[in-house]
């Protein structure tokens, strides 16, 4: 499951690299009113990309398994979609209330994070020390 998240940080990075082409080109031919959510969604897929390729790492490196593997690759991954996703559906069909969902989705990421603090706290690699 490391390979779904690794795999989905890669390509979450292509589609915040191809984002910002289309900003690019946005800017260019004039801002819309929804801008800042656009460029949002840009920060969020770019950030998220990378992060889910680190967690994926983490989650071999650590040996995760059972519940607290799921939770940490599917609650990153669905995180990770959803947020972006969200502030572009807020942006193009002009309904703030959709922005509650950043809160789920948040949610998602926040329990994954945490699975692998956990992680981190039960199983250091070799040579580090509380």
């Amino acid at each position: 499951m490391s390979r779904v998240l690794t795999v989905s940080g890669f390509v979450g990075l292509a589609v915040q690299m191809l984002w910002g082409m289309g900003n690019v080109a946005g800017h260019i031919v004039g801002v819309p009113p929804y801008w800042g959510q656009i460029v949002g969604a840009h920060a969020h897929f770019g950030v998220l990309g990378i992060l889910a390729v680190v967690t994926g790492l983490a989650v071999d490196q650590y040996g995760t398994s059972g519940t607290r593997r799921t939770v940490a690759v599917w609650g990153f991954v669905v995180g990770q979609w959803l947020l972006p996703a969200t502030l572009v559906a807020q942006a193009v069909l002009g309904l703030p209330q959709l922005g509650m969902l950043a809160f789920v989705w948040g949610i998602c990421l926040l329990a994954s994070m945490v699975v692998m603090a956990m992680e981190a706290w039960a199983d250091s690699p070799s040579g580090y020390a509380a």
